[in-house]
């Protein structure tokens, strides 16, 4: 094994849209909780761009305020929260390069992929994060903290991986395994039992006995639809009989993180579309349900138990060819279903093509029926039975709404910011039971699916990888996510200091001997072995 350095490349936020590239960062010393881990490569996340953007004002940057003895915070070199400078990059793979004699669950020469997200780890609105408020794998070696990625349950937030795949390989299932999330998170089809109910009724609260029995609210609110402003802090079941539009908005706004709000119409009509917070929908998983009739159970009773794909779907993808697209575009034509059709659609012929050539072939061979769509010239007919939405834009989301069948699923899987509102058919969404969710990160079970799915040669997560390069393209890289220029994921080799970003496209004019060991163009473990080599 390499000596390990004194100093080292990094990749640096410190301030908002403020970047430098520090080739004279210290690598830290390891305490005796600690581990030093040596990046092979990152991906970079659309994600980085919002931390970007927000800097100390995004709530993983935050002072972590809960789930770890405070005063250890102080131990772990690579704690950044505030305004402090920060490494990002949450998609990693590395090798545990150093480790401190009170380390148990890890040893030197462990190869691991890291779940960035450590929920155990509470912020004031969020919660600790590798890459936020924890340095990132934007550099060549970065210390973590064996507290911070076991969690007192003991669940581990560092996932073994073998020497098998390439590097980009494993580091591109962090994104892989948000796709999966979004397919695999549970939902709740009752009241939150031990939760905060606000009922808003003029007087009439039929069935509202019978769904308390089954799941007992800690506590109950009850207010007239006319003293809807008066309510005070979050619920996690807001239950409203009622079509007042106005009131609705009203009530949204008190939707704690994953609550529910049931419209009980009662044979209302909501006069007009509602403004809804698409953005807490995907980031607080917010959820809206409804009948037409008197019983809010039948709202309930809708919500299906997850987000997954079922048997005779029609599935539309929006914004099928961008990176995030192509995955789940991949993901529906091998997911074994049966009698299902997908679309993907995009405004770019290029980028559509590109789609098209990675994931048509699988399609074939799985007897999947794909369509192609050029939205900018061909307009979507209504039908469609599963949508997922990979556009930051709550238009698009809405637009998808009138294109769904009864009992149709939209998973809004763009990360729009929360507090952004959308104009929503939420009359249709009751009527025809359209049941919208969205969902941030991923667990460590949906990147151990993913994993699973590489090893079994069910998905090869390389055909998301667009583009390669060192610490000297971040900002061209970055740049390339922000204005979307990018056909799909970019990863970092942070041991390559100099190489500017290269799309694969382009390997065979400035690259050759690694576009020699591309297969048809996708990246592969011997392309990688090729650039880590140099000439």
């Amino acid at each position: 094994m390499s000596q390990i350095p004194s100093t080292q490349h990094a990749i640096q936020f410190v301030g908002a849209d403020e970047i430098v590239h520090n080739t004279n960062k210290p690598v830290d010393e390891v305490g005796p909780h600690q581990m030093l881990l040596q990046v092979e490569s990152c991906g970079i996340c659309f994600s980085d761009t919002k931390l970007l953007h927000a800097f100390d004002t995004h709530p993983r940057k935050s002072d972590v305020v809960s789930g770890i003895d405070l005063d250890a915070l102080a131990e772990i070199p690579s704690y950044k929260p505030g305004s402090q400078p920060v490494v990002p990059g949450h998609e990693p793979v590395g090798r545990i390069v150093a480790a401190g004699d009170q380390v148990s669950r890890f040893k030197v020469g462990d190869r691991v992929l890291v779940q960035a997200d450590w929920k155990h780890l509470r912020t004031a609105k969020s919660n600790g994060a590798f890459g936020y408020n924890f340095e990132g794998a934007l550099q060549e070696y970065v210390v973590i903290d064996e507290r911070c990625v076991v969690s007192p349950s003991g669940e581990e937030f560092l996932i073994h991986v073998t020497d098998g795949p390439s590097s980009a390989a494993v580091g591109l299932i962090e994104p892989w395994a948000t796709v999966e999330g979004s397919y695999a998170w549970k939902e709740r089809n009752h009241l939150k039992d031990g939760g905060r109910l606000l009922v808003v009724t003029d007087g009439d609260a039929a069935g509202l006995d019978a769904l308390t029995a089954a799941h007992a609210p800690k506590e109950t609110i009850t207010l007239a639809p006319a003293d809807a402003g008066s309510a005070e802090g979050e619920f996690d079941d807001i239950v409203y009989y009622g079509s007042d539009a106005d009131v609705i908005e009203t009530l949204a706004a008190h939707l704690g993180t994953r609550a529910t709000m049931c419209v009980v119409l009662g044979g209302g009509q909501i006069g007009r579309k509602v403004q809804l917070d698409v953005g807490r929908v995907h980031y607080d998983f917010i959820r809206f349900c409804g009948t037409t009739g008197d019983d809010p159970a039948d709202g309930y009773a809708w919500i299906p138990e997850t987000g997954e794909l079922r048997d005779g779907d029609k599935i539309a993808i929006i914004g099928a060819a961008g990176p995030m697209g192509q995955m789940h575009t991949m993901r529906a034509v091998t997911s074994g279903f049966k009698d299902i059709t997908v679309a993907g659609t995009d405004l770019s012929d290029d980028r559509l093509a590109h789609l098209e050539s990675i994931v048509g072939p699988v399609a074939q061979e799985r007897g999947v029926p794909l369509e192609i769509i050029n939205t900018g010239t061909t307009e979507l007919q209504p039908g469609y039975t599963h949508l997922s939405c990979m556009v930051p834009v709550p238009a698009l989301v809405s637009q998808a709404v009138d294109l769904a069948a009864d009992g149709a699923i939209l998973n809004a899987f763009a990360g729009i910011p929360a507090g952004t509102p959308g104009e929503f058919d939420l009359q249709g969404i009751i009527e025809r039971r359209i049941f919208m969710l969205g969902t941030s990160g991923s667990d460590v079970s949906d990147m151990r699916t993913v994993l699973r799915k590489i090893e079994e040669g069910i998905i090869d997560t390389h055909i998301s990888l667009d583009a390669v390069t060192g610490m000297a393209g971040f900002r061209d890289a970055i740049d390339s996510v922000i204005n979307r220029t990018s056909g799909g994921k970019i990863m970092v080799y942070p041991a390559l200091h100099d190489l500017p970003l290269t799309r694969l496209v382009d390997m065979p004019e400035k690259l050759p001997h690694v576009a020699a060991k591309l297969n048809d163009g996708v990246w592969t473990k011997e392309a990688e072995q090729a650039l880590l080599a140099g000439e």
